[in-house]
């Protein structure tokens, strides 16, 4: 059998036609909402999920599907107590949780690799009837200022009368799928439970584009059989030494229950919830006895005796194999001997066993988190031919200038329950943490976004389905350069193919970044949203109560880094066709003047920079040409640290035409020179440093993102400054207040809904780029330049060294301390630290209390905080 690398090398596309790819919620996504007024949250509910067909993708517990999700696998339960069987994830919507939507179960994703030749992952299902209503009610009661009450706070876990559900997937090749269930009852007592692995089609036949209709049938109870056009012939065998001697085998249709839904007429007398109907209320009417249909279940009825446990043994395979489990445990024991082989390979310079284990389900994390993403925007507005017709006020509503958008992609998603679309500059960071294990996706995403059926024609990337056109910073030229770098690294040759690509649809979306987002053309950037909620005073996205509009820091910021970017790949492109020496002039001339006018612009001449709090703030512009400065010491003042560049004088030889232009506007141009940090000092490694920070306002930057008090937490830099605890931000307008202050866990603010918080909590992507700023600084400025860290202590630090204490800070969050021998992310829950069926299963959170670590927001955010995985990879050189 091949290694894991060696199938990566040999036919990637194959191996990995079959993956996780569906769901975890698609029920409350915008692509199903066909509502008039675009509330997606109640249009489908979690109760409407088991009878509504869906039309876009499908959702399931340990889901896999092929490439394109015509097929789909997953595993359901039922303890005969929940009033219905567990096929999906349950969770609050955003108008339900007091801190926006929240998944509400225990699930941990363990393993995986690149391919999916093997997953593994746990589900953690109650032996007790599940409290849906309890945390309905119970959360509706809390205001923002309460915690969230999760699952593990209802005690049903506190007596360990619970099944762990072992899901593990292993592959013999490309088309045959090796699937292993082990329940065990971490109670005392024998209890009972329905294992359901559950294979379904997704509905492509009642759209009205054809009448074609797939299927799946048995004639002997031990086998399904699959038929699809398109797919071929698939049979999905049962182990016999599990089969029940009565009824095993359950199938309906995926179709929606209209009756139920409607009260209209349905298509077929077997619905999409007749399993469950069939279990739950005993309707032997809800399911076909003559064994076909286009959705099954094995139903595996036990009772597992109290610490014991149950395996459950399935294969899927191409066509038909004599003995499906004659080599099973062979094939499992192969598979996974070279997943240990793969990750030890990688992690043979960790010695630290946590650490890898952080690393190995961050990693698992990702690559659980790939989702097949369906949203063909036109046909979403218009409707199809076999469905009644959306509303016509869709048509001017949400997304309706992106009809050029048709998404049919596998794509690595935020959190597939809490955000399961992707999100533009989210993407850009997952790529990095890709790169390490799987090159060739994590390019593939990067090229994938500025596609034509991506990019918007006037040059805007995608920002997310709920709103495309809403702004996220411009990390993709980051994030590509990067990538670039780690795969030349690791594969020994440059994909120039690959970095030209993405580079010239980048220059579209530079172009559009300054024609739209520069209202008075001169370099100060606006941006709005920026990814940064509930970070300012104000909506920066919406009309601001004061009129005008705000000059951002952190946007005109982003945009000097893009510019830097942009001059770099220009600079690596040149090395092999000279004719790209003039954009990396155009670029670097660009970032002059923006380094400019922040500088100089805004209200006092000293542009974004404030002289008294030595800081750099927002400027509001009033209508009446006159300004303010917002001064909220908060992520956006610290944002100026990403524009930073080190060129070597190796590099500049070997651009003759970029360095003569170069020297030509450094010389006539000295009042732009002056404002570039040390560009006409050499250091004594042949290094030019060009940044947005001269050394005086980047000692003092550093001073308050260092100082305790303020930015420096035990787990990272802060997004808003401990100072607005004691001193909040009030701005007034006609009467009314608005404020910042500190909040370093759960969102206090409404403004923008959800349970995005940016004002206090630490955020691994915003770290990151903080660490990787600081160590470019290093690079030139080298060990001889040393900063007190933290304010203060009287202790002095080099770049590179206050570089890696922040990204140890960051990686201590998920590692037990080796005192208390507890980790962070799981705050005070007692259960969670030390139980040895819990405090080893990891999961990683969307952002983290500024002052305890306590993981917070969406519970799978496996994607940006997934950069653990690269900050716990020991560094070979400097970044270069």
């Amino acid at each position: 059998m091949q290694t894991e690398k060696e199938k990566l090398a040999s036919n990637e596309a194959g191996w990995k036609k079959w993956g996780p790819y569906l769901t975890d919620r698609q029920w409350g996504t915008v692509r199903e909402d066909y509502s008039a007024d675009g509330n997606a949250w109640k249009y489908i509910s979690h109760d409407q999920a088991r009878s509504k067909a869906y039309r876009w993708g499908e959702e399931g517990i340990a889901g896999i599907s092929d490439n394109t999700q015509l097929l789909c696998f997953a595993v359901a339960l039922w303890n005969k107590k929940d009033p219905i069987v567990k096929e999906r994830y349950f969770g609050l919507t955003g108008n339900e949780g007091n801190h926006g939507e929240d998944v509400k179960e225990l699930y941990y994703y363990l393993d995986n690799t690149p391919t999916h030749s093997y997953m593994k992952m746990l589900y953690k299902y109650s032996q007790e009837a599940y409290p849906y209503e309890w945390l309905l009610e119970e959360n509706k009661k809390r205001s923002k200022a309460d915690p969230e009450f999760e699952l593990i706070d209802t005690g049903l876990f506190n007596e360990d009368k619970y099944f762990d559900v072992f899901i593990e997937y292993a592959k013999a090749s490309e088309n045959d799928i090796l699937i292993k269930i082990t329940v065990h009852n971490r109670g005392k007592d024998e209890a009972a439970i329905n294992v359901l692995p559950t294979i379904w089609f997704r509905n492509t036949w009642s759209l009205g584009y054809d009448d074609y209709k797939p299927e799946l049938m048995s004639s002997n109870s031990t086998d399904i059989i699959i038929n699809h056009k398109a797919l071929g012939e698939y049979n999905l065998y049962l182990d016999k030494n599990n089969v029940n001697k009565q009824l095993p085998l359950l199938f309906c249709e995926n179709e929606t229950n209209n009756q139920k839904l409607y009260g209209s007429a349905n298509h077929s007398a077997f619905v999409k919830d007749g399993i469950n109907d069939y279990l739950v209320y005993g309707n032997t009417h809800a399911v076909n006895i003559d064994a076909i249909g286009t959705k099954a279940a094995v139903n595996y009825d036990v009772n597992i005796q109290g610490g014991r446990s149950e395996t459950f043994r399935l294969r899927l395979v191409q066509n038909s194999i004599t003995h499906p489990f004659e080599d099973f445990d062979a094939v499992f024991d192969t598979v996974f001997q070279n997943t240990n082989n793969f990750y030890g390979d990688l992690q043979k310079d960790i010695p630290d066993e946590d650490e890898k284990r952080v690393q190995r389900q961050a990693f698992a994390g990702m690559l659980w988190s790939k989702q097949f993403f369906y949203y063909n925007v036109e046909q979403w507005l218009n409707g199809d031919p076999g469905q009644p017709a959306p509303p016509p006020e869709r048509k001017k509503g949400r997304n309706a200038t992106w009809k050029h958008l048709n998404n049919s992609d596998i794509i690595s998603m935020p959190d597939k329950w809490e955000y399961p679309w992707y999100a533009a500059w989210d993407l850009a960071f997952h790529c990095i943490p890709f790169a390490m294990i799987d090159a060739g996706f994590a390019k593939n995403q990067l090229q994938m976004l500025t596609k034509e059926w991506y990019i918007h024609p006037n040059g805007q990337l995608p920002a997310y389905e709920w709103a495309f056109s809403d702004v996220n910073p411009p990390v993709h030229a980051w994030a590509t350069f990067r990538v670039f770098k780690i795969d030349e690294q690791r594969n020994g040759k440059p994909d120039l193919h690959f970095l030209e690509s993405v580079f010239h649809k980048l220059l579209l979306n530079f172009t559009w970044w300054v024609n739209r987002k520069d209202a008075e053309g001169n370099n100060i950037f606006e941006g709005g949203f920026l990814g940064l909620d509930n970070i300012g005073v104000f909506d920066r996205s919406s009309s601001l109560p004061t009129g005008g509009y705000i000059e951002q820091a952190d946007g005109t910021s982003w945009m000097a880094m893009y510019c830097l970017n942009l001059m770099r790949i220009a600079l690596e492109l040149s090395r092999y066709n000279p004719v790209y020496q003039d954009m990396a002039t155009k670029f670097f001339e660009h970032f002059l003047n923006i380094a400019s006018a922040i500088n100089r612009m805004g209200i006092d001449g000293n542009g974004l920079w404030d002289d008294d709090d030595q800081f750099f703030y927002d400027v509001l512009k009033l209508p009446n040409n006159r300004g303010c400065k917002l001064k909220v010491r908060s992520m956006v003042g610290l944002i100026p640290l990403f524009a930073v560049e080190v060129l070597d004088t190796e590099l500049l030889d070997s651009v003759p035409e970029f360095k003569k232009r170069l020297e030509w506007v450094l010389e006539h141009k000295p009042n732009l020179a002056s404002l570039v940090s040390r560009w006409q000092d050499k250091n004594s490694g042949e290094k030019h440093l060009l940044s947005l920070l001269r050394g005086h306002r980047m000692k003092k930057i550093l001073l308050r993102m260092l100082d305790e008090n303020e930015f420096l937490s035990d787990y990272g830099i802060r997004a808003v400054s401990k100072f607005h605890k004691e001193h909040p931000y009030i701005f007034d307008v006609d009467g009314k207040r608005f404020c910042v202050e500190y909040s370093p866990g759960e969102s206090s603010s409404g403004l923008f809904g959800g349970n995005s918080n940016w004002r206090g909590p630490v955020w691994m992507p915003v770290n990151f780029l903080i660490v990787e700023s600081l160590q470019r600084f290093h690079y030139y400025y080298t060990d001889d330049y040393k900063v007190e860290c933290p304010t203060g202590s009287n202790q002095y630090l080099s770049l590179d060294d206050i570089a890696s204490m922040i990204a140890k800070r960051l990686a201590n969050l998920f590692l037990r301390d080796n005192t208390t021998g507890k980790r962070p992310i799981f705050g005070n829950y007692d259960k969670l630290q030390y139980d040895p069926n819990f405090k080893d299963y990891l999961q990683f959170y969307e952002y983290f209390h500024g002052d305890t670590g306590r993981g917070v927001g969406a519970s799978h955010q496996t994607g940006w905080t997934g950069l653990v995985a690269r900050l716990l990879q020991p560094r070979k050189k400097p970044v270069g």
